[in-house]
Parts: structure tokens; sequence; C-alpha cells
């Protein structure tokens, strides 16, 4: 039994659902939204709010906070110069999921991660 374990495995072990998070919070910053399972869409979003809220203050800090964590520079440019000062003004609550339906293949809950318009 697994006691005070808070976070979804998603089926994986550590170091590729580390890798799976990445990907997503860099493809959710740079494309705004992705289409991904309810689970990894509930796993990726507080991960893309936090890397926001970093973003907020263009620091050196924050930027290579930003780096260790997003997979490309172009991700890490965006955050600092468009998306923190987009959301200066806003105590968090950036993104938004969309349950979008199942997929035809296995029945999975598909859902769609937005950053929201403000």
């Amino acid at each position: 039994m697994k006691h005070n374990f808070k976070r979804k495995s998603l089926g994986r072990k550590r170091g590729p659902r580390i890798a799976l998070l990445r990907g997503l919070a860099t493809s959710a910053i740079l494309y705004e939204n992705i289409n991904t399972t309810l689970a990894k869409a509930k796993t990726v979003k507080p991960l893309v709010e936090r890397l926001i809220t970093l973003g907020r203050d263009k620091s050196l800090t924050s930027r290579r906070r930003l780096l260790a964590v997003l997979l490309s520079e172009s991700a890490v440019n965006k955050v600092l110069e468009e998306l923190g000062p987009r959301y200066a003004k806003r105590n968090g609550g950036y993104t938004r999921i969309i349950k979008l339906g199942q997929r035809k293949g296995d029945g999975a809950e598909i859902a769609q991660l937005q950053l929201i318009k403000d």
C-alpha cells in the first residue's frame, strides 16, 4: 500500500513521467492549447500554472528555473516576454480544462488544456 502518494503515476515510472510532463508543459506553453487525456491534463495543469507564475518576473533566476523544466528556449522566452506580462494582474487560474469526449480507439476521456486569453 502506498501511503501519502499524492500524484498520479500515469502508468509510468518516475523518469518517463517527468519527461512526459515536461513535454506536455512545453507544448501547452508554445501552442496555448493541447489535446490529451483527462488524467494527463489534470496532472500537467499545476505545473503549467507554476511556470507561468514563475515567469511573471523577468529575472535571471526565473529564466534558469524555467530552463530546468521546459525543453526549448523559445518556450522560456514566450513565458517571460508574452505570458508573464499577460497574466501580471491575475492571481492564478491561467489554464482551463475542457472535456472533449472519448477517444475512439480505447475510450479514454480526451480533454483540451487551454491558456485563458486575458
